[in-house]
């Protein structure tokens, strides 16, 4: 067998094989996208009218786009204050369905743009969002179309209510404490242990020859 026919059947071979491994691959593709975003990526799937190869490549731009994105530290206090704040939403809905909801929306926002999410483009906002938060971003969607609305405009105060619930899963899931909130706390105490230890060092361990304001005492005294 000549060496021309070698090659030409080992191109027809390595043909056959890509045909044969390629639609696994873009199965294997697939799978990964649907796990990763969960119901994100069947809405996805939805809004492209079912075409799952359109929805793949939106939802790959997103991760392209947002996948190295990294929260914001935030600290313990702040996440405190960000709960009572939140405590007061809930406790306003009472009297003030769609007032509330609106004070969510605008919580929310505050909260995204602090954890250093996109803050130029609603819609930015929540592609990135759906990367990191793919199971509670629909609570963000759904509680900025209906802020500010109130009963008598067409939302009824249950709809109202259910968009308050899962806007606080998504509010749970940015404020729940994570590794850079660690490593920044533990920072901001090696920095105060520092400065602790600087204050208690000893008057008497300062270069000898010099006063306590640093300079050297000049000949004869004053």
């Amino acid at each position: 067998m000549s060496t021309l026919v070698i090659i030409i059947l080992a191109v027809v071979v390595l043909a056959v094989l890509a045909l044969v491994l390629a639609p696994s691959t873009r199965t294997a593709g697939a799978g990964r996208l649907r796990h990763r975003f969960g119901p994100e990526y069947d809405r996805t799937v939805a809004r492209h009218g079912g075409d799952t190869r359109a929805a793949r490549k939106e939802l790959a731009a997103r991760l392209r786009e947002h996948g190295r994105l990294r929260m914001r530290p935030l600290s313990a206090e702040d996440r405190e204050r960000y709960r009572m704040r939140w405590a007061r939403v809930q406790e306003k809905f009472v009297e003030s369905p769609g007032g509330a909801v609106a004070e969510a929306d605008h919580l929310l926002t505050q909260l995204i743009h602090e954890r250093g999410y996109p803050s130029h483009a609603y819609d930015d906002q929540v592609s990135a969002l759906s990367v990191h938060h793919p199971r509670h971003v629909e609570g963000y969607r759904t509680v900025h179309a209906l802020a500010g609305r109130e009963p008598a405009d067409g939302a009824v105060t249950e709809e109202l209510r259910e968009a308050v619930v899962r806007a606080r899963d998504l509010f749970n899931d940015l404020l729940s404490a994570q590794p850079e909130d660690e490593q920044h706390h533990k920072g901001g105490r090696m920095s105060v242990l520092l400065r602790n230890r600087s204050d208690r060092t000893p008057t008497h361990s300062r270069t000898a020859g010099t006063t306590p304001g640093g300079t050297a005492p000049t000949k004869g005294g004053v």
